[in-house]
């Protein structure tokens, strides 16, 4: 009888052992996807050289034109808006259409007066003047800086898969990326430098266990210590990237041990 009983709770016992071992399996593959964000546990590895935190320049008036089905088109456009000198960016809005916006003006007359001279000149047609106080930077100091690094990821989410070119109209040239960072904190109503040594030396250090959303995380790709590779911090261990030429834009782990590896550091401008 004792023997039977003991029969019956060894079972139960590995019934319970293998239900466990399950939903381990599961929790484990489930971390893998980005909308889980769990963060993963790395050793830090951050480089402090610059301890000065310069406060990025605020964008001013803007214009933003064209509602382009094709990447493209849009690619296009900030290609020949860049060539006369108009900081240019392009990004898909919510109706799924890829817009550009470009321009930093002291005033509303002086946007207006440039976006006038571009449709005369046929570059643009319709326009919007984007106000300062509409952009998320300005928005931040009423509603407080996390306010700002939830707008920097959501605008980041938005060009995940997007095939995006800079200086391009074809799917071979890729969207590099520096400029993908620099592009999301325009659309934020931030100016960061261009390239992506630029951006490591313009921010402030930051460790590993520390960062935040919306902070930069710099990579030496080609070994060594010289910066090649920068992405956007969107919590949970992840940042989102703009990997190579002619790839879309995607969301990676710190689990991967290739950017593990490679990590050099992270800066902050918030």
């Amino acid at each position: 009888m004792a023997s039977g009983i003991s029969n019956r709770i060894d079972f139960r016992f590995i019934i319970l052992m293998l239900c466990v071992c399950h939903l381990w399996a599961c929790g484990g593959k489930a971390s893998q996807s980005y909308r889980y964000r769990t963060r993963p546990k790395m050793p830090e590895q951050a480089v402090k050289r610059y301890t000065l935190h310069k406060q990025l320049a605020r964008i001013g008036y803007a214009i933003q034109a064209g509602a382009f089905a094709k990447v493209d088109n849009a690619a296009r456009l900030t290609e020949q808006l860049c060539q006369k000198g108009l900081n240019a960016t392009y990004f898909r809005d919510p109706s799924g259409l890829y817009k550009v916006r470009f321009g930093s003006f002291g005033t509303k007359a002086q946007a207006k007066a440039r976006a006038d001279n571009l449709v005369d000149t046929g570059m643009i047609d319709a326009y919007y003047i984007v106000a300062p106080q509409d952009q998320a930077a300005a928005k931040a100091e009423e509603y407080g800086p996390d306010y700002l690094r939830d707008e920097i990821i959501k605008t980041a989410e938005t060009f995940i898969d997007v095939p995006y070119l800079w200086g391009g109209t074809n799917a071979d040239k890729g969207f590099d990326c520096s400029g993908l960072t620099m592009a999301v904190y325009q659309l934020n109503g931030l100016t960061l430098p261009r390239t992506s040594s630029e951006q490591f030396e313009s921010g402030e250090p930051v460790g590993f266990s520390d960062l935040q959303k919306g902070d930069l995380v710099f990579f030496a790709t080609r070994g060594g210590s010289r910066i090649t590779h920068v992405g956007i911090y969107a919590g949970g261990g992840w940042f989102i990237h703009a990997p190579g030429t002619g790839k879309k834009i995607r969301a990676d782990s710190f689990d991967s041990d290739y950017y593990k590896e490679r990590f050099i550091g992270a800066r902050s401008y918030l």
